[in-house]
């Protein structure tokens, strides 16, 4: 198995400077990206009786775009090595807005299926891995940080659009508000626009006698490691099946996505369920949101102190498993009140999650291997997206009642988080381990080549003398 990700890109990230513009960038194309799913949740309930239809065949709305936006991630990736990041915002944008635009002619439940998940999940593809790839090439020191700020994107529009989309329904109907959402996401592109390439011709750190030393050794592994590169450039590095982390990392997240979205997309049609009016239950999503929105850059303040960052797996082992908690306790809400204390604590579980995700996997794999790594992982984590809401909604139509979908979404999360409890620790021993080798291994070469000195010494010394 592979020693840690390696941190040498190459050339000195600014962590600052652009990159700053960068993050802005990527905090809008996230946010759409997340929140953009989510907020048409508000449209449930009327779309459900316009085309009379069950519970769960409405949430297959929001779970083909989410699939489709995950399954998009291995051309995203390719299309990102290729091109780079602000060309693919760009399109995306385009092709998330034209699917809205489309699906406001929808006929059909099959039409809105087509149109807002098929086309405009793609298009959130578009923005989504691009705008993640493209933080870990200007940052490394502040990564963790910046990532937080990024990711904080998806609360900050969700507390937006829930409210947004309720006042658009209630002024244009369902079919009105798509064409007007249609327009409104044409702003990815102009996020794209911003995503300049990083400048890599920086000065390096002037070397030390150390660096000197080790060159030799380095530069076959650099002819390696480039030549690797200009084999997967073009496509997704599939040797990343053969790293540890990142396995155990896409275990853990397949079984974790059954139950990741379904508990947001039900909040509002949950607090209907009980009575609540049709614009309280959007407060409890900008709610969820507005705690989510400061959660996340926290985060990544916390993630990148001194004392959680060299085992940041465990903190996001910690948010995975509060995750499940959460769920398995929000059924004894069964007021108004107690829903807004569940969406509280949910937000804040939520948001410890969003900003950690991405970053423990630029962590295990390095930011040179992210966009491969990423591409794979929203690939295979697509059907669990897929199928997480739907089959959540189905227990919600057989027993008549949500509390067995918070209670399965609880389980579905406590679980691997204990999982990632367990395996990181053993891949941090397995770690520390491997460097205790390599150190071991670095040693004995060196103590051989003074041996091999001193002999060449010893026997020159008396031809010398003679």
């Amino acid at each position: 198995m592979p020693p840690p990700a390696a941190t040498n890109l190459g050339y000195i990230p600014p962590d600052g400077g652009w990159g700053w513009v960068i993050v802005f960038a990527s905090f809008i194309s996230i946010g759409f990206s997340y929140a953009f799913p989510k907020s048409l949740t508000i449209y449930f309930k009327e779309i459900q009786e316009y085309f009379s239809v069950s519970y769960s065949e409405i949430a297959w709305v929001s779970s083909v775009m989410l699939a489709s936006m995950y399954a998009g991630g291995p051309l995203s990736s390719i299309l990102v090595n290729r091109y780079g990041s602000r060309p693919v915002v760009m399109v995306g944008g385009i092709m998330v807005s034209a699917g809205m635009v489309l699906a406001s002619f929808g006929t059909s439940i099959i039409h809105l299926y087509l149109c807002v998940g098929v086309i405009g999940g793609f298009g959130l593809a578009f923005n989504l891995q691009p705008a993640l790839t493209i933080i870990g090439t200007y940052f490394h020191t502040k990564r963790p940080m910046a990532n937080g700020l990024a990711m904080a994107g998806s609360p900050v529009f969700l507390s937006t659009l829930a409210p947004l989309n309720q006042y658009l329904f209630d002024c244009f109907g369902w079919r009105g508000s798509f064409l007007v959402l249609g327009g409104i996401l044409t702003h990815c592109c102009v996020a794209g626009a911003l995503m300049r390439p990083v400048q890599k011709n920086i000065q390096p750190k002037p070397k030390t006698p150390e660096d000197a030393q080790t060159e030799n050794l380095l530069q076959e592994e650099r002819r390696r490691q480039k030549r690797r590169q200009q084999c997967w450039q073009q496509c997704i590095d599939l040797t990343l099946f053969k790293h540890r982390g990142f396995l155990i990392y896409l275990v853990g997240n397949v079984v974790m996505f059954f139950g990741f979205f379904a508990p947001v997309v039900f909040l509002a049609p949950y607090a209907k369920h009980l009575g609540v009016d049709e614009y309280s239950a959007a407060f409890l999503l900008s709610i969820f949101a507005l705690v989510d929105m400061f959660t996340r850059p926290s985060t990544g303040l916390i993630g990148n102190s001194k004392w959680i960052r060299p085992r940041i797996q465990y903190f996001f082992s910690f948010s995975v498993a509060f995750n499940g908690v959460c769920h398995l306790l929000c059924p004894l809400a069964t007021g108004y009140t107690g829903l807004v204390v569940y969406s509280v604590f949910f937000g804040l579980a939520f948001g410890m999650v969003c900003a950690l995700l991405f970053e423990v996997l630029m962590d295990l794999v390095g930011a040179h291997r992210f966009s491969s790594a990423v591409g794979l992982v929203t690939i295979i984590e697509c059907g669990p997206v897929l199928l997480g809401p739907p089959l959540s909604g189905f227990l919600v139509d057989v027993f008549g009642e949500y509390k067995y979908l918070y209670y399965a979404c609880g389980v579905l999360m406590l679980v691997p988080g204990i999982y990632f409890f367990i395996m990181n620790y053993y891949n941090y021993k397995r770690l520390d381990e491997e460097r205790a080798q390599s150190l071991a291994v670095g040693m004995r070469t060196d103590e051989e080549a003074v041996h091999l000195k001193l002999s060449h010494d010893e026997k020159a010394a008396p031809e010398t003398n003679g």
